[in-house]
């Protein structure tokens, strides 16, 4: 299988990951976060056309395999394995989040955010987030945070979800791996 830099529907994403680096580095050095510290399970990307998601999907499938496919929140979310694993931040990550465009517009197409996994589980998920943050970044102009609990249909594990953004850059924790909720979901019959 090939990589995703020899894939040309792939070249803006190539493109776009040292744009992505630097934006994480600085972001995480805002919030005070030691991102070795971590476990970053996927990197996400957004984009604004159907058309963009699969000239994205039809690239991934030439150096990934499909994990998995399910809706959420009324659109297809497309998970994938990548052969050869990218370099982001101070990881490895092989697992690439391909959501379909939704109702909200991202300020830009291509790389939007990674997860982190806090281990632990959901319960005082949300606290022990929190707590990861320094004080003067909860309330640094320009920063938000979200919660929320986003699941497919067939998911079987709560996963609840802390994003800190900027409005340019993400970072999300989430208390389990993408392949923990893969593994999860109830087969339909």
């Amino acid at each position: 299988m090939t990589t995703l830099s020899a894939v040309a529907q792939l070249q803006d994403l190539v493109a776009d990951l040292p744009r992505f680096n630097q934006l994480l580095a600085a972001f995480a050095q805002k919030l005070h976060l030691d991102l070795p510290a971590f476990y970053a399970d996927h990197i996400s990307l957004r984009c604004h056309q159907n058309a963009t998601a699969d000239r994205w999907r039809q690239g991934f499938m030439q150096c990934a395999t499909l994990l998995n496919e399910t809706e959420i929140n009324g659109r297809p979310i497309c998970l994938f394995t990548l052969a050869q694993p990218l370099a982001v931040g101070p990881w490895q990550i092989d697992v690439i989040e391909l959501p379909y465009p939704g109702d909200k517009r991202y300020p830009h197409e291509g790389w939007e955010h990674v997860e982190l996994v806090l281990s632990g589980g959901p319960q005082d998920f949300y606290p022990r987030a929190l707590a990861l943050l320094a004080d003067e970044a909860l309330v640094a102009p320009g920063i938000k945070i979200k919660q929320s609990a986003p699941q497919g249909e067939n998911e079987r594990l709560p996963n609840p979800t802390l994003a800190i953004t900027d409005g340019t850059i993400t970072i999300k924790f989430h208390p389990y791996s993408l392949r923990e909720i893969v593994a999860s979901e109830v087969q339909p019959d």
